[in-house]
């Protein structure tokens, strides 16, 4: 339970920002979708990592969690996690349509993973995967 808010408080500080009049590239593969959606959480740009995640109940209500912990996060705290780079421990396969990315960032450290799943020809990440760990 205690790593669910560590990793929480993660997202929010990476999902901040909220720009949904903006249009991102769809992710040619799972790695692109995977790190596009890290990305937006680390920059705190809320509305990237909702285009680049599977659009469910489970997902929406843990990325919320995630922004309001960000929310929470001190001004140089945000700019830490912001300038943080992804750095990509592994990458696994578990099927054509479904990937795990384990990572972690420069600033805080800490590994974390995320599934990553093709459905209706869209590469997106499954976040509640972060949580549960159900394939």
């Amino acid at each position: 339970m205690k790593n669910r808010y560590i990793f929480i408080g993660f997202v929010f500080i990476v999902l901040g920002g909220c720009n949904s009049g903006t249009s991102y590239p769809a992710a040619d593969n799972a790695f692109d979708a995977g790190r596009e959606f890290i990305d937006g959480c680390l920059k705190g740009d809320f509305a990237k990592a909702s285009f680049y995640m599977v659009p469910d109940g489970e997902n929406n209500k843990d990325l919320q969690e995630i922004k309001t912990v960000y929310n929470a996060k001190t001004p140089e705290q945000k700019t830490e996690y912001s300038t943080a780079s992804i750095v990509v421990q592994e990458e696994e396969t578990v099927s054509d349509s479904v990937h795990i990315i384990h990572y972690m960032n420069s600033y805080d450290k800490v590994a974390r993973k995320i599934k990553v799943v093709l459905r209706n020809n869209a590469w997106r990440t499954d976040f509640k995967y972060t949580f549960d760990g159900n394939l």
